[in-house]
């Protein structure tokens, strides 16, 4: 009780400091109060998830209770957040319970996958060109797309552990498998809880159901130098506190960053015609840089708010380090420090938008029968959605990436030694990085064709020619899936740190990870290298 007691008072200053947000940030006759209505629901979710630990912890209260509290809780703020479009939550969710049940274990997480995506993709396009195009608004499908992501997940997982033999499973495809259908009500509560209606992030159905039956604090502790230990079970609760309040504070600050920088430094500017016109090019690239880094605060304050609203209600545990710290990052949807400092393409994606990169891999890149990542890449470019500057920028990423990848492969081992040199070339690969990526998701800002186009003409298409260039003309070799691989580059092996423990960082400037940087996986097929996918903002 003290503990929530001291997390009140912050949660109820950073709800003034966004109210003002919101209320300042209003414009035109619209207003603009769906924006409102988000951000005060989500932090009304996280005075919740504080009571909702508290006075409905797994030790005082039954399960049942707590999933029907949840789920409650999760459809009010949907209704009080977009009125009766919240009805499509659930006659998405409900008509793919149906076709789990009617269709059977041995194909309906085939239609599942088809009407979930198609259902998701006709709202996206009802919206899109008939009510609202180039509006960044709280708008229904944002929490739909999570739906999916939920929809499909279970569904495959429920296949996997009800229909497919277990040697025919991954090592994560098997620690995923769900064993039993789930009643209607855990199915509602796993996709339509308060904690994640709004803004995610996804997490699996087990560890969901682990959290509200109190499982989910049961681990290997390590022994002093690190190694696993035997299972163990908690007495007592590690304390989410510490976690919360760091988080948001990381909110409060991203925001202060948001309306103070962002409105300055729009991206648009990129393409004025006088500032194309009369910038020099190192004032240009600058501003790209600027502008786009401007331009990534609102996601970090989204997406770790939400992630602090999962801690806050008690989920989110993730074991404890080698220094018996506890870990709260297992719903966490992105690094922060690591996106910003990262030196390749690679890290960029592999840090941003975490839980929807490895949505990907479990469905479809590690699930594909022939071409995973063309496979993988259409389907993340369906999932969010059909503004054409989406493509382009996918478009664009799989490109980078594959070259960046290319360059790595073949320099990075001449500038290891001494550390003077492979400092300079971690400064000059952070560089190229960060003007790579925003060159990158300026489409995916800008969202339609011309404007996306007039920038990259503007800068002569350069960093696709580059990347062109660099395919071309250096050594290229084949692993057994039929992969490319540049240089020196070998498959890497299997690690026996899994996923699910190096999910804590990833990608949705929406979501943009990019088709090759999926990280290896414990026990993955034979066949190969799988890299840790990509294509999201």
């Amino acid at each position: 009780m003290a503990e929530s007691k001291t997390k009140l008072p912050f949660s109820l200053s950073v709800l003034t400091i966004v109210w003002c947000w919101c209320l300042n940030d209003l414009d035109g006759a619209e207003g603009r109060l769906e924006k409102v209505n988000f951000v005060v629901c989500q932090l009304f979710a996280l005075l919740a998830a504080v009571w909702f630990r508290t006075y409905l912890h797994s030790s005082k209260t039954s399960s049942f209770i707590r999933h029907v509290v949840a789920t409650l809780l999760g459809l009010y703020l949907a209704f009080f957040c977009f009125g009766w479009y919240a009805l499509h939550f659930l006659v998405q969710s409900g008509i793919s319970y149906c076709i789990m049940i009617i269709i059977g274990v041995g194909s309906m997480h085939k239609y599942c996958f088809i009407f979930a995506l198609g259902y998701l993709t006709v709202c996206q396009i009802t919206r899109v060109y008939i009510f609202d195009y180039g509006q960044y608004s709280a708008d229904f499908s944002g929490p739909m797309m999570i739906i999916t992501q939920k929809i499909t997940s279970l569904a495959f997982e429920i296949h996997d552990g009800m229909f497919r033999k277990d040697e025919d499973l991954t090592p994560s495809q098997r620690d995923l498998a769900v064993r039993r259908m789930p009643s209607l009500l855990e199915y509602v509560s796993y996709t339509c809880n308060f904690m994640g209606i709004l803004a995610g992030p996804l997490c699996s159905y087990k560890d969901y159901v682990a959290f509200i039956e109190g499982r989910s604090y049961r681990g290997a502790q390590p022994g002093p130098g690190g190694e696993e230990a035997a299972p163990w079970e908690q007495h007592t609760d590690p304390s989410p506190k510490a976690a919360v309040t760091q988080k948001l504070l990381v909110c409060v600050l991203s925001l202060l960053v948001h309306l103070t920088v962002c409105s300055v430094l729009p991206v648009g500017y990129n393409i004025d015609e006088q500032f194309r016109a009369t910038a020099s090019w190192p004032t240009r690239v600058a501003y790209l840089y600027i502008s786009l880094l401007a331009a990534r605060p609102k996601y970090y304050f989204a997406w770790t708010l939400a992630d602090a609203i999962n801690n806050a209600a008690g989920f989110g545990f993730r074991g404890y380090d080698r220094n018996g710290v506890a870990r709260w990052d297992l719903v966490s949807n992105l690094r922060i420090q690591q996106i910003e400092m990262s030196t390749s393409f690679k890290m960029f994606l592999d840090n941003w938008n975490i839980q929807t990169a490895l949505w990907l891999k479990r469905v479809c890149y590690e699930r594909a029968s022939f071409s995973p990542t063309v496979q993988t890449f259409f389907l993340s470019a369906i999932w969010h959605g059909v503004y054409p500057g989406y493509y382009l920028t996918f478009l664009t990423g799989v490109l980078m990436t594959v070259a960046a990848r290319a360059m790595r492969s073949n320099f990075r081992q001449c500038f290891l030694e001494p550390p003077q040199l492979k400092l300079c070339y971690d400064v000059l690969t952070w560089s190229v990085t960060q003007i790579a990526v925003s060159y990158t998701v300026v489409p995916f800002v800008l969202l339609s064709v011309k404007p996306s186009l007039t920038f990259y003409s503007s800068w002569y298409y350069c960093l696709h020619i580059c990347a062109i260039l660099v395919l071309l003309l250096l050594p290229v070799k084949k692993t057994r899936r039929g992969e490319m691989v540049h240089g020196n580059q070998h498959p890497a092996p299997s690690g026996k740190q899994e996923e699910r423990n190096s999910s804590s960082g990833w990608n949705s400037t929406p979501v943009m990870n990019s088709v090759s940087s999926v990280k290896p996986e414990q026990g993955q097929e034979q066949g190969g290298c799988r890299h840790r996918w990509s294509p999201q903002p």
